[in-house]
């Protein structure tokens, strides 16, 4: 099939307003649009600024009353509590109805904030969606943040209403919310006025008289007296969530994203960009706490009438490196969105595929990886043993969508590993030097978009339009900055080689980290890998590779770490200077997969470091440095 893309592409460029009207007719509004773009509003312009709208009546009313109401509209499966439910867009709605007159109770009201700080349950998305309902803003807090980052989003986003659970559930080990959470009101200037809380069944916890609810009661209790809570209109330019950005130290940053651009463009990425029709199953697995849970798990594929999983569990060891396979194939998933760094550990655990075959994958059609650069070798393990194409593709938390993405619904183009892929419909996307030059096809530069951004990117930070101004669009005039470095070739492919913090330079040299991991993950040993610049007197800097090997390798160190060093000095050549790879365990890594190497960095240069927030398992670090002080670095 030839891709429709470059014609698609095309008619964007020609004109974006009529591109964005059109794809707005799929979206059902309470007051529909006369102006498209208003480049008057706000910081650089705002999407259908006279329009209303609500997005939970297109995620969950609509449907039920377009015939899809016995479709399941949300699977829970969690494979740490051995729980698995279904909702149809029917019972969907009833549980959102109930939870939303439990809120407006509470004295929730549109425009209030509500902050979300739950576990991966089905509740999560009651409550995202009862926030949208009464035209609430929703700001979800990963469960298990600690306390004193909780404690400033919360004096940040002044919330009314805290929404929480008693605890949440990880291999092997229970973590207790509610202790966190009670900390973090304690520390916060702010004090919501209420909190409702969600009593798991693994642990319970004690609520505080005059500020703390149960959930279950609460909402047996609206559900017993027929409570009925009408979708609240909003413009499409108020904010549905604000959602801030993961390792944030000091003051977080909020990034909002608006209610009708929003809705435009995820519904628009559902068919054209990941292939997905609606009434078929869509499964990202994330978390609700990212940028991917709330547009992937939660609002896209509800907008488009898709059935969508949420998933308590994690890639390997839940129980095992099939628990992937499983899920596709019982449920019937078409479609599978994650992380790179998933996969690689499940190469890591099972390199020869075994658990694949042991499942019915028949129905599934596409696996799409962001979040984290997909090496090559990863990618090609993974087209190997699914039989399916591997679309990487690449995004931010502040754009809500893809920038990048070979797209599947428009007709895939030819693949080239190492890249995202092509500009999607709305990003003008430019590679620039320092001084804000263009540079040459193949070039590797700033990787920035130019303004305006399209519907559903952010619009602003939350309270903060100065510093929006300031960290993204003052360096480069008329555009916005990624902070990412990469180049486009000569085809128009894009390539994002690492953030412009990791361009590291020895001896007067700019080099890609990036670059030098995927060489390394060429090698057949190894499973994960990651590249940082540490200090050095002669050079300025020079790599340090860090390896993980897969399950089984029983080859001394020193011997792979020579075969590593002349496969970079091959490739890349001597200018590399890679000389020191570190085996280890495992990577330091967020709970959304992203490799910590900032903070490996830090720890390798003996620099003052903070435990970052949203780290997946501290003890890690102390695992780093041990190896790290046994190559003699870092001590």
């Amino acid at each position: 099939m030839t891709s429709r893309y470059p014609e698609v592409y095309a008619s964007w460029r020609r004109d974006p307003e009529a591109f964005w009207a059109k794809a707005a007719e799929a979206i059902d509004w309470t007051k529909p649009w006369n102006k498209v773009f208003d480049p008057a509003m706000g910081v650089y312009g705002r999407w259908f600024p006279d329009a209303q709208c609500n997005t939970c009546f297109n995620a969950v009313d609509r449907h039920v009353a377009a015939g899809r109401a016995q479709q399941a509209a949300l699977i829970y499966d969690s494979p740490v509590t051995g729980t698995k439910a279904s909702f149809t867009y029917a019972e969907l709605k009833r549980e959102v109805v109930a939870l939303a007159s439990v809120l407006r109770n509470m004295g929730v009201g549109k425009g209030d904030r509500v902050i979300v700080y739950m576990p991966m349950v089905p509740e999560a998305v009651f409550s995202m969606l009862a926030c949208a309902r009464l035209g609430a803003v929703h700001s979800v807090v990963f469960g298990g943040f600690a306390a004193r980052e909780l404690a400033t989003r919360i004096d940040d986003a002044q919330p009314t209403v805290i929404v929480s659970a008693s605890c949440g559930i990880e291999p092997g080990r229970t973590v207790a919310y509610k202790p966190l959470l009670d900390a973090a009101i304690d520390i916060a200037r702010h004090k919501p006025a209420r909190c409702l809380v969600l009593q798991r069944p693994e642990l319970g916890c004690d609520l505080i008289d005059g500020r703390d609810l149960d959930w279950a009661d609460q909402v047996a209790r609206e559900k017993a007296a027929g409570a009925n809570v009408d979708c609240v209109p909003v413009a499409a330019t108020d904010p549905l969530y604000v959602l801030y950005t993961s390792g944030t130290t000091g003051q977080p940053k909020g990034v909002v994203r608006d209610n009708g651009g929003h809705m435009v463009m995820l519904k628009w990425t559902m068919e054209n960009e990941f292939g997905v029709r609606p009434g078929e199953v869509f499964w990202a697995a994330s978390d609700v706490g990212w940028v991917v849970g709330h547009s992937y798990i939660v609002y896209a594929p509800l907008l488009h009438g898709c059935t969508t999983i949420l998933f308590e569990g994690k890639p390997v060891g839940t129980p095992d490196a099939g628990t992937y396979w499983r899920v596709i194939a019982e449920h019937g998933v078409v479609a599978l969105f994650t992380a790179p760094t998933a996969f690689r550990a499940i190469k890591g655990q099972d390199p020869e595929g075994s658990f694949v075959p042991k499942y019915d994958l028949s129905r599934f059609r596409t696996l799409f990886l962001a979040g984290e650069r997909a090496d090559p070798p990863t990618l090609a393990w993974a087209e190997a043993k699914l039989g399916v194409p591997v679309i990487d593709h690449w995004w931010q938390t502040e754009t809500g969508a893809p920038i990048s993405q070979n797209p599947a619904g428009l007709g895939l183009l030819p693949v080239k590993h190492g890249s995202p892929g092509v500009p999607m419909p709305g990003y003008d996307v430019r590679i620039l030097d320092d001084a804000g030059h263009e540079v040459p096809a193949g070039t590797l530069g700033n990787v920035v978009v130019k303004l305006p951004l399209p519907p559903g990117a952010l619009p602003t930070l939350w309270n903060a339009d100065q510093r929006f101004r300031d960290a993204y669009l003052a360096e480069f005039p008329g555009c916005y900055k990624t902070a990412d470095a990469g180049l486009v070739d000569a085809d128009g492919y894009l390539f994002i080689m690492a953030r412009t913090d990791d361009i590291i330079n020895v001896a007067g040299h700019r080099l890609s980290t990036g670059g030098m991991e995927e060489v390394v993950a060429e090698h057949p040993d190894v499973a994960e890998c990651a590249v940082i610049g540490i200090a050095d007197a002669l050079k300025g800097q020079v790599p340090l590779g860090f390896v993980v090997l897969n399950a089984g390798v029983d080859r001394a160190s020193v011997e792979i770490q020579q075969e590593i060093v002349a496969l970079v000095r091959d490739r890349i050549g001597p200018v590399a200077a890679l000389r020191t790879v570190v085996r280890i365990k495992r990577l330091p890594k967020t709970r959304s997969g992203k490799i910590l190497r900032a903070t490996m960095q830090k720890i390798a240069d003996r620099e003052e470091w903070k435990m970052p927030a949203t780290i997946d398992d501290p003890a890690i670090l102390d695992e780093i440095a041990g190896a790290l002080r046994a190559h003699g670095i870092g001590v």
